[in-house]
């Protein structure tokens, strides 16, 4: 049995349409606060169940032998502790790439924090340590519908962006794979793409001009730190231009290797999800 946390979110929806369709690792359950309303694919049992109070989890981990987790959701150390009472032999952590690139910021040492209680917890592990999401484009998705400007700093800094399904992808792999247990994997996307080029690219599936201007580092923090708190703020702003180097910026085929298949564009998310800019 394989539960898969944040089932309805970026990641966690896309690996249980991948664990269905490939058939692989069994009996499936998804979680989600409220099973009602929870649309999973046919086949997926939908449990209850909240990371941030790792005590609802009980009944959901109850027979399961194979965790999908992302880090920093909810009290980590407790979660961990549950699932291995439970009985889970493996889980797969999403943790990030920032691990390797910033540890000197707060969350990126909150990750790796997470990643040893993991990897001293006794269960088997499989650790994967995404760079930025394409799905963060959807900061923007309030802005493009009301006509606004978008305001971004780092307006020229690429970075390889990484489609939330290729994330879901290895996750499936590490799931169902033999091999896998006891690994690390840095994923990017397979190439680097600025935030203008994101614009650019949403203007023309989108059939329209979208107005667009670089603001300070200042401007951003004040707008960030508003609502993450200013360490996340100039982390978030350190890792998406202000303090970038050559690890962050490396493109890695991981992706490829793993599944077999091209990592997916920016533009391939963009043309997935250009409804939500409309």
């Amino acid at each position: 049995m394989i539960l898969v946390t944040g089932a309805t979110g970026n990641i966690g929806s896309a690996l249980l349409k991948e664990l269905r369709g490939t058939g692989a690792g069994g009996p499936l359950r998804g979680l989600t606060r409220d099973a009602a309303r929870a649309v999973f694919p046919a086949g997926v049992e939908a449990v209850e169940g909240d990371l941030a109070r790792a005590a609802s989890l009980k009944p959901a981990l109850d027979g399961v032998r194979s965790l999908f987790l992302v880090s920093r959701v909810g009290p980590d150390a407790e979660i961990l502790d549950a699932a291995l009472r439970a009985g889970v032999e493996h889980v797969v952590l999403v943790s990030s790439i920032t691990v390797l690139t910033h540890p000197r910021l707060g969350p990126a040492a909150e990750n790796l924090a997470v990643e040893r209680l993991l990897q001293d917890s006794g269960m088997a592990w499989t650790i994967l340590r995404p760079t930025q999401f394409a799905s963060n484009a959807l900061w923007w998705a309030g802005a493009i519908r009301g006509g606004e400007t978008i305001r971004v700093p780092y307006a020229d800094i690429g970075l390889p962006t990484i489609h939330p399904a290729d994330i879901a992808s290895v996750a499936r792999a590490a799931l169902t794979e033999p091999g896998r247990r006891g690994r690390t994997y840095a994923l990017t996307g397979p190439e680097r793409i600025t935030a203008r080029q994101q614009v650019e690219t949403l203007a023309e599936l989108l059939g329209r001009e979208l107005p667009f201007t670089e603001i300070s580092r200042a401007e951003a923090h004040r707008d960030l730190a508003a609502f993450m708190g200013d360490e996340t703020a100039d982390a978030v702003l350190d890792v998406t231009g202000g303090d970038v180097n050559d690890e962050l910026l490396l493109v890695r085929d991981t992706v490829s290797r793993i599944t077999g298949a091209p990592a997916r564009t920016f533009r391939q998310w963009a043309s997935e999800n250009a409804a939500t800019f409309r």
